[in-house]
């Protein structure tokens, strides 16, 4: 399987400036981009209480559409 490009490790508004089109994937898990943006995606899907391994998917699948 190839690398993802989106891991645990990266926060927020990182992953949004790279590839914009993961905010959907954000909005519908109900990360916090504004405020909770410097959060890892790690640190908010604990915080929200949202797969990590699911939301990871749904992030990698968006930023590698076309």
């Amino acid at each position: 399987m190839a690398e993802q490009p989106i891991h645990a490790g990266m926060t927020i508004n990182d992953v949004i400036k790279k590839y914009p089109k993961t905010m959907p994937v954000f909005n519908r898990y109900h990360f916090d981009s504004c405020c909770g943006g410097a959060k890892t995606i790690a640190e908010e899907a604990g915080h929200v209480k949202a797969d990590l391994d699911e939301v990871l998917e749904a992030l990698n699948k968006a930023a590698l559409s076309s």
